[in-house]
């Protein structure tokens, strides 16, 4: 007899409340989920969740108050045990949602996104997952270039990334470019379980939690450079 999947404890935190209950009503139909708390702002959010103890954050970025970001910068922080954050945002919030990963957030969701991919999104979440969908990392990587022109590499990450063997530093660039494991077996040739292999040696290297950091990693560093937009 199969056991049953452990419960996800999830709090939703968003400044509008058609849109905080919708999601919360919406996550209270799977009976693998339990929403154990909404919250109107950052501070409400982490204070919620220093309390509770969610497995799971749907966290708005514009709220007012202590804003997502800083909320997921005070729950994603050093240290174990903190929740996995999940932005909602709209695409007109790339530079937010940026801000976000590189406070911590283990991926970022559409506030469109259809009820299946919601529950998707917060299992993968949960299981210690990233979630960059290629499409929308590459409408991210295209912000990027447009609005944080590339600084020179930190010295600790230009330090960290020469331990990477090359195949493992191929990896990497084809993480930042939102290859899913499976585009990257194909890409490079080898099985999905070697790919899983390369990208966990990437992550323990670079002391990285998930593969959302690692995409960040990449281009914060330099290993990876956006290809700069055209001018309109």
């Amino acid at each position: 007899m199969t056991a049953p999947s452990p419960v996800i404890r999830i709090v939703v935190a968003d400044d509008h409340q058609v849109v905080r209950t919708g999601f919360a009503t919406l996550l209270d139909t799977q009976p693998d989920f339990e929403v154990v708390g909404t919250a109107v702002d950052g501070g409400e959010a982490v204070r919620i969740c220093r309390e509770l103890c969610p497995d799971v954050v749907l966290m708005d970025v514009r709220m007012p108050g202590t804003d997502g970001i800083e909320a997921t910068r005070q729950l994603a922080g050093p240290g174990e045990g903190g929740p996995r954050i999940l932005i909602l945002t709209t695409f007109d919030l790339d530079d937010y949602v940026y801000d976000a990963l590189c406070a911590g957030a283990s991926g970022f969701l559409l506030k469109d996104v259809t009820a299946e991919r919601l529950f998707e999104a917060v299992r993968v979440i949960a299981a210690g997952d990233a979630l960059l969908a290629p499409a929308v990392t590459r409408r991210l990587i295209s912000e990027f270039s447009r609005i944080r022109p590339r600084q020179a590499a930190p010295p600790t990450a230009t330090a960290a990334l020469h331990e990477l063997t090359p195949r493992e530093t191929e990896v990497l660039r084809l993480i930042a470019e939102g290859l899913s494991n499976p585009e990257i077996a194909a890409r490079l040739v080898v099985t999905e379980e070697t790919v899983k292999t390369h990208v966990s040696r990437v992550l323990g290297k670079l002391g990285l939690r998930d593969r959302t950091q690692a995409v960040v990693t990449a281009y914060e560093s330099g290993l990876v450079v956006p290809r700069s937009r055209e001018p309109s």
